[in-house]
């Protein structure tokens, strides 16, 4: 495996991903298929995904260069020969819960700081109904910003070990797919019910009501912090 290679494959997860975001947002956008399962009735503005693209489409670009030129550089701390099964899964796990943990005070911030809500995060808070693309619909500087998180959880498991490609990879089609999933004002059956993990209603009410329910992947930290929300106001 050679650092181009590396960072092609990680380019590559980005698109095939974005691409299911952008198939996934069509169907909820423009056809009734998952009407019943929608959290919030009301009805999406007209041309709304069309207004919305210009954004999506630099943060996209710029997410390719940024991640690609990541991988690159990071290639010297991969592990790129082995997979084992609990390595990665460790990884994977130390890598979501720093990166959480990272963003719910992060996030908390970009709410609590006046300026910064009404110039960077407010951008995103456009969206009272989101849809799955809409994780990409942000302030180039506030999606940069939450990197941090992603490089503290694989600072950390390097200060012990090398970083084993597969759960740099796992982790972020995981990460990618959980945002994208969560915007989707959607309440989908099986997928709706593992323990622990953020809900999409659990970003949906934080959509509708501008604070609390600040964590990206794990309902932990807004319930001991006390920031959890579980009904959207009248």
């Amino acid at each position: 495996m050679t650092a181009e290679k590396v960072a092609i494959g990680t380019v590559l997860l980005l698109v095939i991903s974005n691409l299911f975001g952008f198939i996934y947002s069509y169907v909820v956008l423009n056809t009734s298929f998952f009407k019943s399962y929608r959290i919030q009735q009301q009805e999406y503005k007209p041309g709304l995904f069309k207004s919305r693209m210009p954004l999506f489409l630099f943060n996209f670009i710029t997410l390719l260069a940024f991640s690609g030129f990541g991988a690159y550089f990071l290639f010297d701390f991969l592990d790129t020969s082995s997979f084992v099964w609990y390595v990665v899964a460790g990884q994977v796990l130390i890598a979501f819960l720093v990166d959480d943990l990272f963003f719910y005070f992060y996030h908390r911030y970009l709410h609590q700081n006046k300026f910064l809500l009404k110039h960077i995060h407010s951008i995103h808070h456009r969206a009272t109904k989101p849809f799955p693309l809409e994780y990409l619909y942000a302030h180039p500087l506030e999606w940069m910003m939450g990197t941090i998180g992603v490089a503290l959880g694989f600072g950390l498991i390097l200060s012990f070990m090398e970083i084993n490609l597969y759960a740099f990879w796992i982790f972020g089609l995981l990460r990618n797919l959980h945002e994208i999933h969560i915007h989707s004002d959607l309440k989908l059956p099986g997928i709706s019910n593992f323990p622990g993990l953020s809900k999409t209603e659990h970003h949906d009410i934080h959509h509708s009501k501008l604070n609390g329910n600040y964590a990206s992947t794990f309902l932990i930290w807004d319930t001991l912090l006390k920031t959890s929300f579980k009904k959207k106001q009248a």
